[in-house]
């Protein structure tokens, strides 16, 4: 991982957008901070497309795309995406399964988050998971005190065991049923709603993030960046960034906002 004063000045100038995700990238140690928030305002401003990745649930998301300063959200890591058009007044939603689908799938993650309760001691059910459409997230570190690494990992092996995809981010493991991630719905969006193949424009975008659910993202955008706390997840990332900010959470994704708007 290069530092982003490394990264070449042609790329910031002419780069599109922005994607990023959400826990310990846009926010800090579980609040999002005016800075990182008028971060985001900003690269908006600029005419720069901002575009939050994150594995948070449908009902945030919902909030996310109607009142942050953002073009489309994608959430659920990959479930979804959902952009609110501000003319016509109206949410636009996309999800990868049906609703009957969903709804039977929610009875099964239901179970499960039982059984990996017991077998887990100190893990919990996330807050937001009432939120959720299409996963189990199960709380390592947000709400109760930090889980080990060994406990961490059985969560995702309980996961694994039951046929489902599980992924670490910085706060919870999220499992559910399906091959889909972060960026398989992002090229679907960028298809649905900006009518782009994402594999022809990708090198005009930037992707920020933090821990191994990012680890996609940071594999297939070529100025990808990690904000500092990137680090404590290096042994851990199937694909690390190209670029790492000085500062951690939304301090490093103010310096990348700020490194945007002064190379145009």
């Amino acid at each position: 991982m290069r530092a982003l004063g490394e990264c070449p000045a042609g790329v910031l100038r002419t780069a599109q957008g922005v994607l990023c995700d959400i826990d310990d990238t846009l926010t800090t140690e579980g609040h999002l901070t005016a800075t990182a928030y008028s971060a985001m305002e900003q690269l908006q401003k600029a005419g720069l497309r901002v575009i939050p990745v994150t594995g948070r649930p449908a009902g945030w998301c919902d909030h996310i795309a109607r009142m942050w300063p953002v073009d489309a959200v994608v959430g659920e890591n990959g479930a979804f995406w959902f952009r609110y058009d501000h003319r016509s007044r109206r949410m636009q939603r996309a999800f990868i399964d049906p609703p009957e689908v969903r709804q039977r799938n929610r009875e099964r993650l239901k179970n499960i988050g039982s059984r990996i309760l017991e077998a887990v001691p100190g893990s919990a059910i996330a807050a937001d998971q009432g939120y959720r459409e299409c996963d189990l997230a199960i709380d390592f570190c947000e709400d109760v005190p930090r889980l080990p690494e060994s406990a961490v990992g059985k969560i995702v092996s309980l996961m694994e065991a039951e046929g489902m995809t599980a992924k670490i981010s910085s706060i919870h493991v999220n499992g559910w049923f399906g091959t889909y991630d972060k960026l398989a719905m992002t090229r679907r969006l960028f298809a649905d709603v900006f009518g782009q193949s994402l594999d022809s424009v990708k090198d005009q975008y930037l992707f920020a993030g933090d821990s191994p659910n990012d680890a996609p993202m940071f594999g297939y955008f070529p100025h990808s960046v990690g904000v500092a706390n990137v680090r404590d997840f290096a042994d851990r990332l199937e694909h690390q960034p190209a670029y790492v900010t000085p500062g951690r959470s939304g301090d490093g994704f103010a310096e990348l906002a700020h490194t945007l708007l002064q190379s145009r």
